[in-house]
């Protein structure tokens, strides 16, 4: 019976039921059959197609050329009620005849709405600025996008179909988020290390099917080298700022020093510094204290190349020889007990690109000469804790007052680091060997701190000639330190020889040795002067110095000043 109903189907029935068009034309192209779903493409549901010639509802149809031609027509776009779809056109035969042709038709809007999405998804894919990986249920490698290829330099073709632990093995990189995320079916976040080098942060996400497992694993790479970068140039910046303590100190893009000679051996000194302060090279200050070192490492820094770099000072005979390494080196967080729980970054990293001034350089501990000499041979150095080394570029600049040389052949300073110092030596002379340089310092330091306090002094002839006889055995340092004590602490404008220290003042009359009363009696005429230079009147100013009118004016007449003359 079943069988029998279905023989009695005719092929109306039959297209009546499919989900695409069908429509069937004769020789002459008058419709002969249509179902349900052309009709309501072809907007022909009230029945008033039968009979009709095709291109009445079609304007543009091929049907008529596979009539004619009896060739097929497969994969043909069209838009009919405002609907996308594809066309098939075959020809009908009949005892061998060609009878007709039948359409068939699908609407496809969704597929095409769906494949737009598609495209649009990838597009998106593709210029996302965050690599994208996607690995399937096994941890292979399905896709990856261009920003994952410009982030880690890997090509796409590389790694596709390539197994996640394969990749690991062939260091491509260092961990697999992917394989932690398959392991533990939950969304991870970790560091990476993209071949040996680049540093990544990498989230993956799996995708669950409806069982409940986890079909795919999609992450998200963010290159944070930049940002790693960024995070060390301000854990820098704020070291420097600091660290300008007694022991060190560091600035970046300091002013130009002032180098101020009048001697011929300074003038030698100056045109040796200007030659080789634009080379890389080590260089050696040697010379007693107070001669200038330092003003000349600064003079040599802001000349070369290296200006707008950090310049570190490093007083070596002043930091703690426990300290000094982990001052120099930095360390890893935790690397001993009581280190900084985030670590610390060390005054060599600091000066990267920049220069150290080694200072008393011949104080430092033997232990810590044999990890400066590996700094000079690798250019390198690794922090206490740390495994990896990190390359530097820096240029030192060492100086001393003592003889190194001494201290070599005595076993306390390490001949090869000597040698590494030594590319240029600078030997500085005390300031009593250059005479000649002793006005133009006075004049300086004289107006430096004129302007620097706003004050309006005078030195007189007199006080100046004191000075440039001595022989400063403090050097430059000694006399920048009395003429700002001269400016400070000595109330009237004009400074007189008496205003001088007594070991100064002594020196000025050729006096080698005084006696105890000799020099007593130079402090009490001091004393007396400057008395007298704020009360004009000798019994006011006796009265202050607490002795009678006719004490005073007997000391000044035997000290050869007139008493008639107050204002002295």
């Amino acid at each position: 019976m079943k069988a029998n109903s279905i023989n009695s189907l005719t092929w109306e029935n039959i297209f009546s039921c499919m989900h695409n068009g069908v429509v069937v034309v004769d020789r002459k192209g008058n419709i002969v059959v249509m179902n349900a779903t052309a009709k309501k493409l072809l907007q022909a549901e009230n029945g008033n197609w039968e009979g009709k010639h095709i291109q009445e509802l079609v304007p543009h149809t091929k049907i008529l050329e596979v009539v004619e031609s009896g060739d097929r027509s497969i994969g043909q776009k069209m838009i009919l009620a405002d609907r996308q779809c594809m066309v098939n056109r075959t020809p009908l035969y009949q005892n061998g005849k060609r009878i007709g042709a039948i359409s068939v038709i699908q609407d496809i809007t969704e597929i095409e709405q769906y494949r737009s999405l598609l495209t649009q998804l990838e597009a998106i894919i593709e210029f996302s600025t965050d690599g994208l990986y996607v690995v399937d249920q096994e941890g292979i490698t399905i896709y990856v996008n261009s920003a994952y290829e410009e982030i880690t330099g890997f090509e796409r073709t590389e790694l596709v179909g390539r197994h996640m632990r394969d990749l690991m093995t062939n260091g491509y990189i260092d961990q697999s988020v992917s394989l932690l995320v398959l392991e533990k079916k939950k969304q991870i976040s970790i560091m990476q290390k993209i071949g040996g080098k680049k540093d990544v942060i990498v989230t993956g996400n799996p995708v669950f099917n409806d069982q409940g497992d986890v079909e795919l694993v999609v992450t998200s790479v963010r290159d944070i080298t930049q940002l790693n970068k960024l995070r060390k140039e301000l854990e820098k910046a704020k070291s420097i700022s600091e660290i300008n303590q007694n022991r060190f100190s560091a600035h970046v893009n300091g002013s130009e020093q002032m180098f101020i000679c009048n001697s011929k051996k300074m003038k030698n000194i100056y045109e040796k510094v200007k030659q080789v302060a634009p080379f890389p090279t080590s260089v050696l200050l040697t010379g007693p204290s107070g001669t200038g070192k330092e003003v000349i490492a600064n003079f040599i820094h802001h000349h070369s190349q290296r200006k707008q770099k950090p310049f570190i000072k490093v007083n070596c005979g002043a930091i703690p020889e426990h300290l000094l390494e982990s001052e120099l080196f930095g360390y890893e967080k935790g690397a001993f007990t009581g280190a900084n729980k985030e670590g610390k970054i060390g005054l060599l990293e600091l000066a990267d690109g920049g220069t150290v001034m080694l200072d008393e350089v011949g104080e430092m501990p033997l232990s810590l000469q044999v990890k400066l000499l590996r700094v000079l041979q690798e250019k390198q150095i690794q922090r206490i804790g740390g495994r990896e080394p990190i390359k530097l570029d820096i240029r030192f600049i060492s100086a001393t007052n003592k003889d190194l040389k001494q201290l070599v052949s005595e076993g306390k300073f390490r001949e090869d680091l000597y040698y590494r110092l030594h590319v240029v030596e600078i030997t500085v002379p005390p300031l009593s060997e250059r005479q000649e340089d002793i006005s133009p310092l006075i004049d300086h330091f004289f107006s430096y701190f004129c302007k620097l306090y706003h004050v309006d002094k005078t030195l007189s002839k007199e006080t100046k000639k004191a000075l440039t006889s001595y022989h400063w055995p403090g050097n430059v340092r000694e006399l920048k330190n009395l003429i700002e004590s001269m400016i400070v602490s000595v109330p009237s404008q004009l400074i007189e020889p008496h205003h001088l220290p007594l070991h100064i003042h002594d020196q000025k009359d050729g006096e080698e040795a005084l006696t105890l009363k000799q020099r007593v009696e130079k402090f009490e005429q001091r004393i007396v002067k400057d008395v007298i230079k704020k009360h004009p009147s000798l019994r006011i100013a006796a009265k202050e110095l607490g002795i009678d009118h006719s004490t005073l004016v007997k000391k000044l007449k035997r000290w050869g000043l007139d008493p008639k003359k107050a204002n002295i």
